[in-house]
């Protein structure tokens, strides 16, 4: 996936916004109100990046295996390691795969 298709698939959930908390450089994916500059984030990626990188919060079960599994999968990058995912897109993990991980992050932190 793109940065585009990514971006335009994290924004299609409901109350999801982009910040730029930690300057251009760094896109981040907000729940939550853009008035207060508040939000929570649910999903980061590293701008001019290639391959792109996409770090994701997952549970800490689904985020070992997902580690185990692809060597693409990383513990995140300046991120709580437990709680977070860097996915490196080189399609070695299925867009599909992605795209439903991107779902986890969303619920699980509108969830908090």
């Amino acid at each position: 996936m793109t940065h585009k298709e990514i971006e335009d698939y994290i924004l299609s959930f409901p109350n999801s916004w982009l910040d730029f908390p930690f300057g251009e450089g760094t896109s981040v994916y907000k729940i939550g109100h853009t008035e207060t500059g508040g939000g929570k984030m649910f999903a980061l990626i590293a701008d001019n990046t290639n391959p792109l990188r996409v770090s994701l919060k997952c549970d800490p079960l689904l985020a070992e295996k997902l580690r185990e599994d692809y060597e693409t999968v990383l513990p995140g990058y300046h991120l709580n390691k437990k709680h977070w995912n860097t996915i490196i897109c080189t399609g070695q993990v299925p867009d599909d795969e992605l795209k439903s991980l991107v779902s986890i992050s969303y619920n699980l932190v509108n969830a908090d």
